[in-house]
């Protein structure tokens, strides 16, 4: 796994941009069923900003580049999904703050941070069927795992899982916020593309880790 914060930290943003990136359509496709479709192409849009100026992004601490990311996805990317992404990454930056090295004390403060931002930038709540719904949950199991000892790997996996059976939990269930709200029961029985996404991030991050820790094992 990463050796040092700064380099978990990238590993986090590279991964999840290339979700972004890779799944564009995927996500548009889940989004157009019941909203406007543009999630997929703002969240690619976003990140591939985010990778095209990786290398004039601040990597002296944590807080500095994810406050880079966090200005490049809002610049980039409009409407509610820039401002989503954009304010939690801020959000978790500000907690991060200058330290060089993080504890999992305060990734959880900073995930914790981030889902406040999101909640208030997007006006949603845990039960508005969005992706707060998978990524909150996911990540108090990480907190959980990690709490009870385990390693950030075990988190990981055990964080993914949750999130993926979010993504089934809400699927019956009226969305309540975005486009796909103005639909009303039309919602039911529909993936949310952003908890989908969360989730597909989640499992990637999970195999990333495991595959970086294995190596970080083997010495190699």
């Amino acid at each position: 796994m990463a050796g040092t914060s700064i380099e978990a930290t990238e590993l986090f943003v590279r991964t999840i941009a290339d979700v972004a990136i890779q799944n564009e359509k995927y996500f548009a496709d889940l989004d157009g069923v019941c909203g406007d479709g543009d999630f997929g192409i703002s969240l690619a849009a976003g990140f591939s900003k985010v990778m095209e100026q990786w290398d004039a992004l601040d990597h002296s601490t944590p807080g500095s580049l994810l406050k880079g990311v966090s200005m490049t996805i809002a610049s980039r990317v409009g409407g509610v999904s820039g401002a989503i992404w954009g304010t939690a990454f801020l959000r978790a930056s500000v907690v991060a703050g200058a330290k060089p090295e993080l504890t999992s004390e305060d990734v959880i403060a900073m995930l914790t941070a981030a889902t406040e931002g999101m909640k208030k930038r997007g006006q949603s709540d845990l039960g508005d069927k969005t992706l707060l719904d998978a990524f909150v949950p996911a990540w108090e199991e990480f907190a959980r795992v990690t709490g009870q000892g385990g390693s950030a790997t075990d988190a990981l996996r055990a964080a993914s899982v949750v999130a993926r059976q979010k993504t089934e939990e809400i699927k019956p269930w009226v969305a309540k916020r975005g486009r796909a709200s103005y639909t009303g029961e039309r919602s039911c029985g529909t993936y949310d593309a952003g908890s989908i996404a969360i989730a597909m991030m989640a499992e990637q991050l999970a195999e990333v880790w495991t595959r970086s820790s294995t190596v970080a094992e083997r010495g190699v």
